[in-house]
C-alpha cells in the first residue's frame, strides 16, 4: 500500500470513540491489533465519560480521556473552560496518529488542531469535502449492515497498512480486582457458585426488550431444568420494573441483582457464568468480551452488524419479518418492534440447551 504509515515510526496514537456503552466496548481489538503491530506505541483513547469503564485496564491502554456529556450544563463559561483543558492535555501528548472511529464532528476538529501527522477515519457523505481534508487517510464502509462493527472499526488500521490477523480481533474488557472481588462476595453470600445463567432481559432501548411473559417462560423452564439463574439489570427504575414482572409471572427462585451493579462488575458476574441470554444490549457484547457463550434476541436492529463477537453463541431472531433489520425504534416507531415480541420462547431455550451441551 504506498500510503500505508510505517508502524515502527508510531509513539502515541489516539483512537476516539463518542458513542454509547457497546460501541465503546467494540473499540477495543483496535487497541490490541495497534499494540501488536507496534509495541512500543502508546494508545490513549477518547470517550464520553460514562463509557470509560468499557476500556478502563485495557492492557494495551496508555491514557484514557473523557468528555463528560454534563459539561454542557455548566454552563457557556465552565463548558468552554472544560473543552479547552481537555484540549491542552491531548495536544501536549504529542500524538503522530488520530484514528477516529465514528462521523462526530469533533473528530475532525481534533484531527486538524492536534498536529498528528497522520490521521484515519470513515468515509463520510455529509460535508465529504471538508471532512476528506481533515484526515490524512479515510477509509470506506459497506453500507446495509452487512459488515460487523468490529471489522468496520479495525479497517482504520488496515487502510494504514496493519492488517490483523484472525486471533487478534478478540474483544477485551477487563472487570478488575475491586470488580471482582465484589461480585465473588455476592455470590457467595447468595450461595451460588460459577456455572450458573446470566439473564439479563433488557435494554436501555426498550423497543429492544421482549415481553414479560415470554421472558418468565424461559426463566422458569430454566430454573426447573435444575438451573440457577443469576438476573441483572441496570439501576434504571423501569428496567428493575420489568425485572420484578418477570420475577412475579415466573415464580421461581433467582439471584437477583438487578441494579445493584456496576458495568465492570456485570463484567464479573457474566464471566462466571456458563452462559449469558439477554436481547441486544450493552451487557449482550461485555458477555463475549469475557468469553460466555451467549443467547443474543434480535429484533429490529442486524445481527451481522451488532451481533455477539468471536464467542459461542446463537442468534435468535425472526426469519418471518423480510423487514428486518430494519434500525427503527418499534414497528413504524411505535416503540413496540413485531419481529421482537413474537419470538416464541421454545426457540430461545432451545439454543440455550444446544450453548450449554456443548459447555459441558
Amino acid at each position: 500500500m504506498p500510503d500505508a504509515i510505517p508502524a515502527g515510526a508510531l509513539r502515541r496514537a489516539l483512537v476516539i470513540k463518542l458513542r454509547h456503552h457497546g460501541d465503546v466496548l467494540l473499540t477495543s481489538p483496535v487497541f490490541s491489533v495497534l499494540k501488536r503491530h507496534a509495541p512500543q506505541c502508546e494508545i490513549d483513547a477518547l470517550v464520553f465519560a460514562d463509557t470509560a469503564a468499557m476500556l478502563s485496564e485495557h492492557p494495551a491502554l496508555a491514557q484514557l480521556h473523557t468528555i463528560d456529556r454534563n459539561w454542557k450544563k455548566l454552563g457557556p463559561l465552565a463548558q468552554a473552560r472544560a473543552e479547552w483543558g481537555l484540549f491542552r492535555t491531548l495536544r501536549a501528548r504529542g500524538y503522530d496518529l488520530v484514528i477516529h472511529l465514528t462521523d462526530h464532528p469533533r473528530g475532525a476538529w481534533l484531527a486538524r488542531f492536534l498536529g498528528a501527522r497522520w490521521s484515519v477515519a470513515p468515509q463520510r457523505a455529509k460535508g465529504a469535502k471538508w471532512w476528506k481534508k481533515s484526515f490524512t487517510h479515510i477509509f470506506r464502509t459497506v453500507s446495509g449492515g452487512r459488515r460487523h462493527t468490529v471489522e468496520m472499526h479495525l479497517d482504520a488500521l488496515r487502510r494504514i497498512g496493519i492488517q490483523p490477523a484472525p486471533n487478534e480481533r478478540a474483544l477485551t474488557l477487563v472487570p478488575g480486582h475491586a470488580a471482582t472481588e465484589r461480585v465473588d462476595a455476592l455470590l457467595r453470600e447468595a450461595g451460588v457458585a460459577n456455572g450458573y445463567v446470566h439473564f439479563h432481559p433488557a435494554s436501555r432501548w426498550f423497543f429492544k426488550t421482549w415481553p414479560v411473559e415470554r421472558n418468565a417462560d424461559v426463566l422458569r423452564a430454566l430454573v426447573e431444568s435444575g438451573r440457577t439463574v443469576v438476573m441483572t439489570a441496570a439501576p434504571d427504575a423501569r428496567e428493575r420494573a420489568l425485572v420484578d414482572a418477570i420475577l412475579a409471572q415466573a415464580g421461581v427462585p433467582v439471584v437477583n441483582l438487578a441494579g445493584k451493579l456496576s458495568l465492570k462488575e456485570l463484567g464479573a458476574v457474566s464471566a462466571r457464568a456458563a452462559l449469558f441470554v439477554g436481547v441486544d444490549s450493552a451487557p449482550m457484547h461485555i458477555a463475549a468480551a469475557v468469553g460466555t457463550p451467549t443467547v443474543a434476541l434480535f429484533g429490529p436492529s442486524g445481527d451481522k452488524e451488532w451481533g455477539p463477537w468471536m464467542v459461542p453463541h446463537e442468534v435468535v431472531a425472526s426469519d418471518v419479518h423480510p423487514c428486518r433489520p430494519c434500525g427503527l425504534d418499534g414497528c413504524g416507531g411505535g416503540k413496540v418492534s413485531d419481529c421482537l415480541v413474537t419470538l416464541p420462547a421454545a426457540r430461545v431455550l432451545a439454543a440455550a440447551q444446544r450453548l450449554l451441551e456443548q459447555r459441558a
